[in-house]
């Protein structure tokens, strides 16, 4: 037998050993993703036209499902409460499925669009020259969803093992009020059964290099104001015609939003921190095939209003005065309301989420982008409504959150667009706070809390 010198023997181990790890790095790196591929697919999914009044659900469905099925730990499942509205629901399941889970929604239809007014096709997923993926969706909120996936994917390579189960709901009808979607994912058992300790949802772009943050949102009201009065000719002057009693509501209706609006405009409040008055409609008069009967007054009109209600508004006192001061029955008026939204919990409480100290979630949030190199601004009210308000509503914390960064703020509006940079940072966002927040386990957090005591 021959004898082996132990210095050779370790030296070789060692290059063999520097070889396999240089090996496997290279490998890594390799297999990697280059950034085109990443944007490619969100191109892919932006180019489905989910838009109302006819969403093409299924097709984004099918998309959805070709890129969870390479993510071996995760399952899913297709729910479909409403026919033909099918809501997708992913699932990696935690070590401790005791714990309760994590829930990151978002949806998969969109506004409609006016191509004419686009300087891109709105579903043709354009890049620019520098860089910015023009298309409906790119902001609200096609670019969150696909977010969820391209980070789970990242942590899926990396072999990560989640402590808390993770759940990804695509739901349907967001921007048509969520109630064949989200409301009743909700309202379901199979909700009940994915025992959710906190969820992620949409928010809004921001203009600086700080990420915009939500813990609530104003509550739509949507009221419709209706006027009589005697018909008469168009020649005749007389007190009281709909159309007179209308625009003195209208004008009472003006002032109120001028005054809360200047609040804002001078930096006492924020956005969401008032209420909101816009005139959405007025209708009156009687019509013909070529326009109106110009020398009749009409003995009805009505105008609609969209109205956002702030969490910490008095609802009592503004009702009050949409009776008493903008549709008087002394001015023979009426109003009701096509959707009146509690700004109260089920609980009696304010829907809102704690962004204190008080809320572990909040912490670990916070945190979480902090470690993937992004800053917070003030948490706010979200303007609008989102589907989260079917998940606090239930008591649960929301957070609104969508990493976009140095952003107009483009929703529903033309030429709406999301820098593939921004698109990019938003998915390492992302994983920091998946892994952040599916790490947690609140028993070893008392159990430090104590010892710190």
């Amino acid at each position: 037998m021959a004898n082996h010198n132990p210095c050779y023997v370790i030296t070789l181990s060692l290059l063999l050993l520097l070889l396999f790890v240089s090996t496997s790095t290279q490998r890594e790196e390799e297999e990697e993703e280059s950034p085109s591929t990443i944007v490619s697919r969100f191109q892919n999914y932006l180019r489905i036209n989910t838009a109302h009044p006819d969403p093409d659900y299924s097709s984004a469905v099918d998309f959805l499902l070709s890129q969870s099925q390479t993510l071996k730990p995760i399952r899913h499942e297709l729910l479909e409460f409403v026919p033909g509205k099918p809501l997708l629901l992913l699932t990696w399941p935690g070590s401790d499925p005791s714990l309760p889970s994590l829930l990151l929604n978002s949806h998969t239809d969109v506004v409609p669009a006016e191509p004419s007014k686009w300087s891109h096709p709105p579903f043709s997923a354009s890049i620019s020259g520098d860089l910015k993926i023009f298309a409906r969706g790119s902001q609200d909120m096609k670019c969150v969803g696909l977010q969820y996936l391209e980070a789970l994917r990242r942590l899926v390579a990396s072999g990560f093992a989640p402590r808390r189960t993770i759940h990804v709901s695509f739901v349907p009808d967001e921007e048509t009020g969520g109630h064949d979607g989200a409301e009743r994912l909700a309202e379901s058992g199979r909700f009940r059964e994915m025992n959710v300790g906190v969820v992620l949802d949409e928010g809004l772009a921001s203009e600086g290099d700080d990420y915009r943050v939500f813990y609530g949102e104003r509550c739509p009201w949507w009221l419709v104001i209706r006027a009589m009065g005697a018909p008469g000719h168009g020649a005749k002057m007389y007190e009281g015609s709909a159309a007179e009693n209308l625009l003195k509501s209208v004008e009472a209706v003006r002032r109120f939003r001028a005054a809360q609006f200047d609040m804002v405009k001078a930096g006492e409040r924020a956005e969401g921190d008032v209420v909101s008055v816009n005139l959405v409609y007025l209708k009156a008069g009687t019509p013909t095939p070529t326009g109106f009967v110009m020398n009749l007054q009409p003995s009805e009109a009505e105008a609609g209003f969209d109205i956002r209600v702030p969490p910490d508004a008095d609802p009592v006192a503004l009702e009050r005065r949409i009776a008493e001061e903008w549709a008087p029955t002394s001015r023979n008026m009426t109003f009701e309301f096509k959707q009146k939204v509690p700004i109260n919990d089920m609980f009696g409480k304010p829907a809102v989420t704690a962004v204190d100290s008080s809320n572990p979630w909040w912490t670990l949030f916070e945190r979480a982008v902090k470690k993937a190199g992004g800053t917070l601004s003030k948490p706010e009210i979200f303007p609008a409504a989102t589907d989260a308000r079917y998940f606090r509503n239930l008591g649960i914390p929301a957070i609104g959150f969508s990493p976009m960064a140095n952003t107009p703020v483009l929703l529903h509006d033309h030429n709406e667009f999301l820098s593939q940079d921004e698109y990019l940072k938003g998915i390492k966002i992302y994983e920091s706070i998946i892994r952040e927040l599916a790490s947690y386990d609140e028993r070893t957090r008392n159990d430090e809390s104590r010892a710190e005591l």
